[in-house]
């Protein structure tokens, strides 16, 4: 009896052991900030724009917002202004530039124009970067560009997503002059001003690799790739977020508040790094305060009368 009792409980274990053993082991929770391949974490498909989106950005007007600027040069804070252009318009694809007619075919993007100027001491700088941003195909921006110029010269980079992200540059400086390499896609900077706008909820958030920048790129003259960054969003009790990227490896670190509620205009921020030269560097602190938003066609306000628009955006 004692040997059927034996091999009774020797099969019951077994039949347990190939019971469970081949069911598949539970995954655990992979937080967000713990996903080893940030490329996922970009939703491809198309999203549902809501009536009020549409009542917004297919007006046929720009929205064109002025800050005031205070922007860290050479170790000094330099006073100046910054105006964010945002508009809607049809995108080829494949040239990777506005169509001059909207066709079947073309792609909606939502454009922002970043611009910046300010005097270092003598002489001014004026800085320009482009975005395109699908507005309902989810993924990444299409294309990416930004100028810088100054007394001593100017620069220009240009990124067009392909089959990967296709960065051409040109600069002035020996060391970086006439540069052509591609780069895998991964999240871009500044193309997350233009997702806050669109999708804020697509933001990422969590430790991810991210393309900086290519204003701070040139202004800092370290190498376009992607580094680590940690990204996060946080709300505040007056109807804002806050979104900030801290990337160590540049000791840099940016913030950008806007409003929760759509259009989720954006209302300032802040970027913290080391400006200067050898031990007298240290880390300051650009600000950019939003002054004024004014909903035009700004193409159309080229005569002389409509300089009193400048006034209306504080810029004179």
């Amino acid at each position: 009896m004692e040997t059927v009792a034996h091999f009774r409980n020797y099969f019951g274990v077994l039949a347990a052991m190939l019971l469970f053993g081949c069911q598949e082991k539970p995954k655990p929770t992979l937080a967000l900030h713990e996903n080893p391949n940030p490329e996922k974490e970009v939703k491809i498909g198309n999203r549902e724009l809501s009536p009020a989106f549409k009542a917004y950005w297919y007006n046929g007007e720009a929205e064109v917002s002025s800050y005031t600027l205070e922007q860290a040069r050479y170790g000094e804070l330099r006073q100046g202004h910054a105006v964010l252009i945002f508009v809607t318009e049809p995108f080829l694809k494949k040239e990777q530039v506005k169509a001059d007619r909207a066709k079947p075919g073309d792609v909606n993007v939502l454009k922002l124009n970043y611009t910046k100027k300010f005097h270092t001491g003598l002489y001014p700088y004026s800085i320009m970067t482009s975005t395109f941003m699908p507005t309902k195909q989810q993924g990444h921006a299409l294309k990416v560009s930004s100028s810088m110029q100054e007394w001593c010269g100017h620069v220009y980079t240009q990124m067009n997503n392909r089959d990967q992200f296709e960065i051409r540059s040109h600069s002035y400086f020996e060391g970086e002059a006439d540069k052509s390499y591609d780069l895998e896609k991964t999240w871009l900077e500044d193309e997350l001003w233009t997702l806050i706008r669109i999708a804020p909820e697509e933001l990422p958030v969590g430790e991810i690799q991210i393309v900086p920048a290519m204003e701070a790129a040139r202004l800092k003259h370290f190498e376009l790739k992607a580094y680590t960054a940690q990204l996060s969003l946080t709300e505040s009790t007056r109807g804002t977020y806050t979104y900030t990227i801290q990337c160590p490896e540049l000791n840099r670190n940016l913030s950008i508040q806007f409003e929760k509620a759509a259009p989720h205009k954006i209302l300032g921020w802040q970027e913290q790094f080391r400006s200067g030269f050898g031990n007298k560097a240290k880390v300051l602190t650009t600000k950019a305060t939003l002054k004024k938003t004014l909903l035009t066609p700004y193409w159309t306000k080229n005569k002389n009368a409509d300089g009193q628009l400048r006034q209306e955006l504080l810029l004179d």
